[in-house]
């Protein structure tokens, strides 16, 4: 018997894709229709971890769905939406106003303007997720919030299909989303970086790798649990928290010599540091 479901054409298929097809099918939200990759191999793995789908090898064998996910890079999103709307014969024939969205954090729903203009329903959904891989994603994908931009009635079909698998939907407005994801990468792209950067600072002192890794697996941690436990304001200590600007120039001028650009960082970051610590009597 043929699925009630509205049916969902997946193109781009990577961790953020194979994730949320996956829980989609799970939960029964939406029937896996096609699924496009940048090979047909690939194409079937993803169906694989997803559970559903009919991996295909080109565009021109899509078939016309109900809603379509863009989970491609960043910078594949507008030519793919070109390409949609330019070479797929059957897209022409969609009815229905299908719902198209795109996964990118940093991009509005403009980047979809090609299928717009063929009167298709567009958004954008990000969810604050790190998909280090699929499978740690699944298990930590419940409660996630999600970002929704676009036209309300794309965003209408698009919130309760989010909200059934665990998300946790707000809107955001398309002016803002390059500081939105600013703000999700300062939160999470720039702590490995951060932590490697500690690590090449206390290795180049002479430190043993061993206790390198075991701060790794402490001081973070314990870092970490302070901000939750605590907030950020409360839970910042060190130089800046105590207001001594000296042993903060001191250590700025001792990182740049060390290397010039971590000094810039350290000195941007201190000034942070210390507008964060001013605010704690306020």
């Amino acid at each position: 018997m043929p699925s009630t479901l509205p049916n969902l054409n997946l193109v781009g298929a990577g961790r953020v894709g194979q994730t949320l097809a996956h829980r989609w099918h799970r939960e029964h939200c939406f029937a896996i229709q096609d699924v496009l990759t940048t090979s047909l191999a690939s194409a079937q793995a993803a169906c694989g971890v997803i559970g559903a789908g009919r991996a295909v090898a080109s565009a021109a064998a899509l078939r016309t769905a109900d809603v379509w996910m863009l989970a491609v890079p960043d910078a594949h999103i507008a030519t793919t939406a070109q390409a949609l709307a330019a070479g797929v014969a059957n897209v022409a024939a969609a009815a229905d106003a299908p719902v198209v969205f795109h996964c990118s954090g940093a991009q509005g729903s403009q980047s979809l303007a090609p299928l717009a203009d063929r009167g298709w329903r567009v958004a954008s959904a990000h969810c604050i997720l790190s998909f280090a891989n699929v499978a740690t994603a699944l298990q930590q994908f419940p409660g996630t919030p999600c970002a929704l931009e676009g036209d309300a009635s794309a965003c209408a079909v698009l919130r309760p299909a989010f909200t059934a698998i665990g998300a946790r939907c707000f809107d955001v407005a398309s002016g803002d989303k390059l500081l939105y994801h600013a703000a999700a990468v300062f939160a999470t792209n720039f702590l490995p970086v951060l932590q490697a950067t500690a690590e090449d600072l206390w290795q180049s002192t002479g430190m043993p790798p061993e206790l390198v890794t075991h701060l790794r697996a402490t001081l973070l941690r314990n870092a970490v649990d302070n901000i939750t436990r605590l907030g950020p304001q409360q839970a910042l200590t060190g130089p800046a928290a105590r207001g001594d600007t000296a042993a903060i120039a001191r250590q700025c001028a001792a990182v740049a010599e060390w290397d010039a650009q971590t000094g810039e960082a350290y000195s941007a970051l201190s000034a942070l540091a210390l507008r964060l610590a001013a605010g704690r009597g306020a």
